[in-house]
């Protein structure tokens, strides 16, 4: 599964003339059949040599870790340091699940936030202390190095990246072909005790798709929650087992991917895009966007727009 989302969301992702935005290769320490877990091998083309000119590694997870870091472990084999030393400084490289390990034996994760699948925290974090290590998100981008949590996670990540590469657009229209949601902060719970609502417990998503068509609009916790004839705490409880974040939290996150998509899209002031987001002012706006993503309104619409109108 992680091989395979790497080359279905990079591969989807597409400029507005249609032209793909990425080429994906998949190497392993020597071309051909590579043993897996499933009842099929899979072929890899490429050598470690491939390594050499990417832009981006990936690198998945493999049970063999359990075999690698167990608490006898030797730690990574000599060939795979030696080949993953041919990434290039100015490359970036990410780690889906339990691939983190190998990015910690290199030490480049050394003094940075870092995840991986929640039941291996733990134990990554008694391995690599010089890591910070967050059990409790999807993913940490850590601008060169990133790393996600469990399988699913690494979908998350890869819209992360494409989104940083190319906006939330194309991102969106990424996450649009491959039919999965257009994106999952990072800072988002990576365990919930219950994920989906139990049968006989009412759902918050009637209340959540009723706030995404008045993102415009001020709205309260006591409105969410009368939208599904709840008492505020117990939606507050209800919508936090669900989502992962507060009601609040997962509101100001939907407003902040409004404004984005307007400002790549439109060519609406900052003034207007703040009011449709329902952020009121731009300088409400402004706050909100640069503690979510360190830069200004205009300077995010000039980086994935340009200086020209959208096509």
């Amino acid at each position: 599964m992680e091989l395979g989302l790497v080359h279905q969301l990079f591969g989807e992702a597409r400029s507005v003339r249609g032209e793909r935005l990425y080429e994906v290769t998949t190497c392993a320490l020597a071309p051909g059949l590579i043993r897996t877990d499933a009842d099929f091998p899979v072929y890899a083309a490429h050598g470690p040599e491939a390594l050499a000119d990417a832009d981006t590694v990936l690198i998945p997870a493999s049970h063999e870790e359990d075999e690698l870091y167990g608490e006898s472990g030797g730690g990574l084999p000599y060939e795979l340091a030696a080949a993953l030393g041919q990434v290039r400084e100015s490359a970036r490289i990410a780690s889906i699940c339990t691939g983190a390990f190998v990015l910690a034996e290199l030490g480049l994760l050394d003094g940075l936030r870092a995840t991986t699948h929640w039941l291996s925290t733990d134990f990554f974090a008694r391995r690599y202390p010089a890591v910070r290590v967050d059990p409790d998100v999807l993913y940490v981008d850590e601008d060169r190095v990133l790393t996600s949590a469990g399988e699913a996670a690494g979908i998350d990540l890869c819209l992360h990246m494409i989104r940083r590469d190319f906006g939330a657009a194309i991102a969106a229209d990424v996450a649009r072909r491959t039919v999965v949601p257009p994106h999952r902060d990072g800072g988002q719970a990576q365990y919930i005790p219950r994920p989906v609502a139990e049968p006989e417990i009412s759902s918050t998503g009637a209340a959540r798709a009723w706030a995404l068509d008045r993102l415009g609009e001020p709205l309260t916790l006591r409105e969410l929650a009368a939208r599904e004839s709840m008492s505020v705490r117990t939606f507050s409880r209800r919508f936090r087992e669900e989502v992962g974040l507060t009601p609040m939290q997962w509101l100001a996150r939907q407003r902040i991917e409004r404004a984005r998509q307007l400002l790549e899209e439109t060519d609406r002031t900052v003034e207007r895009v703040a009011q449709e987001a329902g952020f009121g002012t731009a300088v409400s706006l402004r706050q909100h966007f640069h503690a979510s993503l360190g830069v200004t309104p205009r300077v995010y619409r000039a980086t994935f727009r340009g200086p020209s109108a959208p096509a």
